[in-house]
């Protein structure tokens, strides 16, 4: 049986949402003009479908075909395509009844229909076609690309009984030029979203259309030819249930403004209320963009939250979603302010004035259901794909007064070109992580002067690969004094940053070693210590002669045996200089030919000939 909380969710959506006496649904309708044969020459309406794609601002001539069999077109239609005898596309009348519109319209597409009309069954006022339940979707929703409508039955009827009776064909014209509004040379749109992302197809539906659909309305808006509002429904908490455990997890501002909980399970993942504060936060992103003369930049937030903060990886924040404002450069104090206190028993203006537009008024229906796109202040009716809606806005203009898009087969704008897209930069390198496309701007680390960057490419791009220290020292500590330079980048490593030898830190800053003081060095008995930069000097008392290699001081004179015993360590260091060598072919750190050097450099006048830049000792010992 359905849980307690599962009936009160139900309540919830029916009693807090529109009143039933209150709501109304405008049924967009389209022309339909029958042009032969003579004697039922008339013009009537259809309904058009919420699928497939209606000709928005055009026309169709076809002739209509009524099957022999399978006249609800709920099966496939065996046999070659159905055609006309005069060539002219074929427009297919089917039975209302024993499947969903949808699938009829499939199987006619299928058939080689370019158009598909449905006689209704009973005497009603005309209705809307609709697209079935998710569960019931085998995936052609998106794929029906010709128009659809529903004609009334008496209608229907006459048609049926011009092509039965066979004397001529039975010419229709389709016409949708007067079905959306075309006062003026603006378009004004708005689109019916929600920041959640786990509601199945429609979520999907959604998402991909503003992906997609991007490109176009930044185009359009940027140059000034359409006004574009986004807007988000919300629901209330009847009065008796305002204390409850459910109400309080779907709702902010005491029960005001609600929202399904996203999983439908009160006890797991987000809460209904998460996702009206972030609804209302992206309404107060295009609200303060919109102020600066940008309101094109709510686009890019809703894309980029998508990527960043998806709620079905667990990232859905507050704080991801304020990453995303500032990497756009918007004023996150100012959004903060026109969103309010989600916990204060006040009304909020802003969801306040989204339940009064989703009211329908006029010519324009109540927003019910999402996503839903309203053009002129008329519902959009088909699939939510990018050149459909396209069609659909530009039938919106008045004659002669459209935009080159319009015009034009496609378009293309560099959105790298403002602020960077939002993405990574490094301007002292002049690379990048922006990369423009048909579709909008994405961000992605790149691959630049033969060095790979790993990252978001939202906030960060890190040089990684054997290339990487040529670049700005790969982000690591470098330092030159005396003409010698020490940096904690190697080309051995291919990420990260590591102090040198006689430096202590986190590769990023490096800080010498104090030896002396550390006692790591210069430890003989009579030695005298004195630290220098990424190294340090040691000295023997008297006229002793001091070996860096083996901390010892030993006499610049001395017999036979100790001079034997002098040239047998010098040698041992020189073997072990040539192995360090061997290992540095073979890409292995090694210190040891400092060694020799320092060794030599008390018998050799070898102080001139230190190449700059080459570090000194770095250790105290082999």
């Amino acid at each position: 049986m359905p849980s307690a909380s599962h009936h009160l969710l139900l309540l919830l959506l029916s009693l807090s949402s529109l009143s039933s006496t209150l709501s109304r649904f405008v049924v967009e309708k389209s022309s339909i003009r029958v042009l032969s044969p003579e004697h039922i020459r008339a013009k009537h309406d259809g309904a058009i479908a919420n699928f497939g794609i209606p000709d928005y601002g055009g026309t169709m001539t076809g002739v209509v075909l009524y099957p022999d069999k399978g006249t609800t077109g709920c099966n496939p239609f065996g046999g070659p395509p159905f055609g006309s005898k005069s060539g002219r596309p074929v427009v297919l009348l089917l039975d209302r009844g024993d499947c969903y519109f949808a699938l009829k319209a499939w199987n006619a597409q299928n058939a080689g229909a370019a158009a598909v009309l449905v006689a209704d069954s009973i005497d009603e006022p005309l209705l809307t076609m609709d697209t079935p339940e998710e569960s019931k979707d085998e995936g052609y929703i998106e794929k029906i690309t010709i128009p659809s409508a529903l004609v009334n039955r008496a209608f229907g009827e006459a048609l049926k009984k011009a092509i039965e009776k066979g004397t001529e064909e039975v010419v229709v014209k389709l016409d949708w030029r007067e079905s959306m509004p075309h006062p003026d040379e603006r378009v004004e749109y708005e689109f019916w979203t929600n920041s959640n992302d786990e509601c199945g197809i429609r979520c999907d539906e959604q998402m991909n259309f503003v992906k997609n659909f991007k490109g176009h309305a930044q185009v359009l808006e940027k140059t000034g030819f359409t006004q574009f509002t986004p807007h988000y429904i919300t629901w209330y908490c009847p009065q008796p249930f305002l204390t409850s455990r459910q109400c309080k997890s779907q709702c902010i501002n005491h029960g005001r403004y609600c929202s399904p909980d996203p999983e439908q399970n009160f006890g797991e993942g987000y809460e209904g209320k998460d996702v009206v504060v972030e609804n209302l936060r992206q309404l107060c992103v295009h609200r303060v963009a919109n102020e600066s003369n940008r309101s094109w930049v709510w686009w890019d937030f809703v894309t980029d939250f998508h990527a960043r903060c998806s709620m079905k990886e667990k990232k859905y924040s507050k704080e991801c979603a304020e990453d995303v404002i500032k990497s756009l450069r918007l004023s996150l104090d100012k959004i903060k302010e026109c969103m309010g206190d989600p916990e204060a028993d006040v009304d909020n203006e802003v969801l306040k004035t989204e339940q009064k537009v989703q009211v329908g008024r006029g010519s324009r229906s109540d927003v019910t259901i999402l996503p839903t796109l309203v053009i002129n202040n008329v519902q959009y009716r088909g699939i939510l794909e990018r050149t459909a809606v396209l069609k659909a806005i530009c039938a919106g203009f008045k004659e002669s007064t459209e935009p080159p898009v319009c015009l034009s087969g496609d378009v293309e704008t560099n959105e790298c070109l403002e602020s960077n897209g939002g993405c990574w930069e490094d301007i002292r390198s002049n690379v990048t992580a922006c990369k423009d496309t048909f579709r909008g701007r994405i961000c992605e680390c790149p691959t630049a002067n033969g060095i790979q960057y790993q990252g978001d490419g939202y906030t960060s791009c890190k040089a990684v690969g054997p290339a990487r220290c040529s670049l700005n020292n790969g982000g690591c500590w470098s330092e030159t004094r005396n003409g010698q330079t020490f940096s904690a980048c190697s080309e051995l490593q291919l990420s990260g940053c590591r102090c040198p030898f006689s430096f202590r830190g986190d590769g990023h800053t490096c800080e010498d070693v104090d030896e002396c003081k550390e006692r790591l060095a210069c430890q003989c008995d009579g030695c005298t210590c004195k630290n220098t930069w990424g190294g340090y000097d040691c000295k023997c008392k008297g006229n002793l002669l001091y070996i860096k290699g083996e901390d010892i001081c030993i006499a610049k004179r001395t017999s036979r045996f100790g001079l034997f015993m002098t040239i047998l360590v010098l040698a041992c260091l020189a073997g072990a200089g040539v192995a360090a060598y061997v290992f540095y072919k073979y890409r292995l750190r090694s210190y040891m030919d400092s060694e020799i050097m320092a060794i030599m450099s008390q018998y050799m006048p070898l102080d001139n000939q230190q190449t700059e830049g080459q570090p000194l000792r770095q250790d105290s010992a082999i």
